[in-house]
Order: C-alpha cells, then structure tokens, then sequence
C-alpha cells in the first residue's frame, strides 16, 4: 500500500481496478481548503492518459509489473514469438499487444516483455539499434543545403530520414523511441 502523499513519477499502482503510472505529480496546498495530489496517469493497458487528484491520504495498492529480457524469434501472420534466453519457454504475443514496437527490431534480438499478473501488455526494444540499408535515393553532389534529408528504407522495411551522404548497405545506428537515424554504425 502507498499513500497518494507519496507518490514518485514512475510508480505502478491499482486505482479501481485500473493499472496506472505515475507520469507526473504534483502536491497542491490552496490558500483555502486541504491539500490535494494532482497527477497525471497512463493505463498501463490501453496506454490512455488521464488526471486525477487525491487526498494525501489516500491508501492504494501498487502494481508488480514484471520486465523480462526475451529474445523476439520469428512472426507468422498475426503472432510474434519470443523466447526466455535462461529457461527458453516460447511465448506467442499478439498483434495488437506488439504494436508498433518491433518495426525497428530484427529476428533474434533481445528486447523486454513487459506484463502484470502474468499477462503480456507491452513489447520494449532496445533504445537504439544497428540496422542496413536496403533501398534509398543516392545524394548528388553539390545537394548540401543545410540539414537537408531523404528518405531510407532499413531492413526491417521500416523508413527512416537519413542526410544525403548516407548511401544504401550503410549500416545506421538509430533510436527506437523517436524513429531518428543518429549515425552510422
């Protein structure tokens, strides 16, 4: 049980039935009246974000939520496997459960499962990946304006934009939060 007084940013807990984060909080003491928690929440399910305010007082149950670094096999239609790299029990995740999440993220390698109570809810990829070019437009000499772009496809077929210098077999460094090439690997 935590108290409403002490929430932290990042804290997982039970509000009625619902798993929520804590993305951000704050204690409000008005001139008039009693003190109050404002915070900002994230389902950890559906990932919707609301704001609710507490007393101080407020007694809640915090959630387990469970990381484990597993190792993404293979895809077939609507399914993606994954394996525990220390007991190597498979596990088949959904489509909608994956998301978007692995479109940076190659055959083989290790990124995190997240669940609660046992229940897969979220895919985590690594934060930054090495990945090939497979197909992109060639830059020409003399097209240097400033910070100028193209577009790339990487071998996971997702695109990226990539300065014009970068030719295709480059191998990129690129961060699987923003989707943004940071250099060349």
């Amino acid at each position: 049980m935590v108290s409403a007084g002490d929430f932290k940013n990042g804290l997982t807990v039970n509000i009625e039935g619902t798993v929520y984060q804590i993305m951000d909080f704050q204690h409000v003491k008005p001139g008039k009246g009693a003190a109050f928690v404002r915070t900002k929440l994230k389902d950890i399910i559906n990932g919707g974000v609301v704001e609710k305010t507490f007393r101080p007082s407020e007694k809640f149950d915090t959630a387990h939520i469970e990381r484990q670094e597993m190792q993404y096999l293979y895809s077939d239609g609507d399914l993606f496997h994954f394996m525990d790299t220390e007991s190597y029990e498979q596990i088949a995740v959904n489509q909608d459960t994956v998301g978007d999440s692995l479109k940076f993220v190659k055959e083989n390698e290790n990124v995190k499962v997240i669940s609660y109570q046992g229940s897969v809810f979220s895919i985590e990829p690594p934060i930054t990946v090495e990945l090939a070019i497979i197909e992109t437009e060639p830059g020409f000499k003399g097209d240097t304006a400033q910070g100028a772009t193209k577009p790339a496809i990487v071998e996971t077929g997702a695109q990226v934009m990539v300065p014009l210098f970068v030719e295709q077999g480059d191998m990129l460094k690129i961060d699987t939060r923003t989707g943004e090439y940071l250099s060349r690997a």
